[in-house]
């Protein structure tokens, strides 16, 4: 039923482009989001009229008179009633304040024992009119120490266009990802360019480049004995779900979401 609603808003389209090594499992249905899969957040959170900030960096966590009072690392603390927790879980036992002592010993060891993998991302972004000249969308890469996944972005989207330049979105292994991972950026981007210029030696100079260090990419192993959240303290509520709960698609997104909204509900 999400995907359907998606798909009717245009937020999601089905995967159409050339995708060569892809595994694809028998009945599945492939989509990709046209304007990125940001758009899908946005979506919901239209749909939810919620006022949003974006930016704020949360340190501290602590009660305050039946209240959760929230610190962050620019402006002054808040209270909330509720607290709902869906950073990466390693990130959830890196806040600070009472929930150190709220989170139980059982409790600490089941978020410990989440495992995530590592990577690098690296966007080229070209001018408008430049031609990259691949017969494919995108790439599965098997026999390469660095890189694992090549995009020409805007074709996987199917949103080639005079006026756009195109862009190329490339992904590392996880091994390389975790051998490199507090390496100098610098130094990182120069390896991947050059393990791509010899996998796609025909790719034009781009106008600029983003490196991107993903510390917590994909959920390796997930938070056991959950059902996509976990309750902290239950009066004021506090919990925490995600993806580190479930698994990380969008079907294990939507059923730690589900799972979490139900445990508020309940609590209301």
């Amino acid at each position: 039923s999400f995907c359907e609603e998606l798909l009717s808003h245009g937020i999601l389209k089905p995967l159409t482009a050339r995708i060569e090594g892809m595994v694809v499992k028998e009945g599945s249905c492939n989509y990709m989001a046209p304007q990125g899969l940001s758009s899908v957040v946005k979506y919901y959170l239209n749909q939810s009229d919620a006022d949003v900030f974006y930016e704020q960096h949360v340190t501290h966590i602590s009660l305050r008179d039946g209240k959760w009072e929230v610190s962050r690392k620019m402006g002054p603390p808040e209270e909330f009633d509720i607290v709902i927790l869906t950073i990466p879980v390693p990130q959830i036992l890196q806040l600070q304040g009472d929930i150190v002592n709220i989170i139980s010993e059982s409790q600490k060891q089941q978020l410990e024992s989440a495992c995530y993998s590592s990577r690098y991302a690296l966007g080229l972004f070209y001018e408008a009119g430049t031609r990259i000249d691949v017969p494919w969308a995108a790439q599965y890469i098997t026999d390469n120490p660095c890189i694992r996944f090549i995009s020409i972005d805007n074709k996987k989207r199917n949103i080639e266009s005079p006026e756009i330049g195109p862009s190329v979105v490339v992904h590392t292994t996880v091994t390389f990802g975790s051998e490199h991972l507090d390496s100098d950026p610098a130094e990182v981007q120069q390896l991947i360019l050059s393990h791509l210029e010899r996998i796609v030696p025909s790719l034009p100079k781009p106008a600029s480049i983003k490196c991107q260090k993903w510390r917590y990419s994909q959920v390796t192993k997930a938070v056991p004995g959950c059902l996509g959240h976990m309750i902290l303290h239950s009066q004021p509520l506090l919990i925490c779900g995600g993806d580190g709960f479930t698994r990380s698609n969008f079907d294990g997104c939507i059923d730690s979401a589900m799972s979490l909204a139900e445990a508020v509900k309940s609590r209301l």
